[in-house]
């Protein structure tokens, strides 16, 4: 029979999968301004390389500064 972790050890998962979340979004962040470059390179595909990159911008800051000034 499973049980649920104690306070200390709940609280702790829980900032584990927030740094988590904060990792992955600064990686897939990156990951996509990088992609939105590729894309820009070609004229043809320009309007979608800027909106893809751009997107990754937003993801990548909201990764390194997500949950500033929260009462967490």
């Amino acid at each position: 029979m499973a049980t649920q972790p104690a306070g200390r050890g709940r609280r702790l998962l829980e900032k584990a999968q927030l740094i988590l979340a904060h990792v992955a979004a600064v990686v897939i962040g990156f990951v996509l301004m990088v992609f939105g470059l590729g894309l820009g390179v070609t004229m043809v595909m320009l309007p979608v390389g800027l909106v893809v990159g751009l997107f990754g911008v937003g993801v990548f800051v909201w990764g390194l500064l997500g949950h500033l000034g929260s009462d967490e």
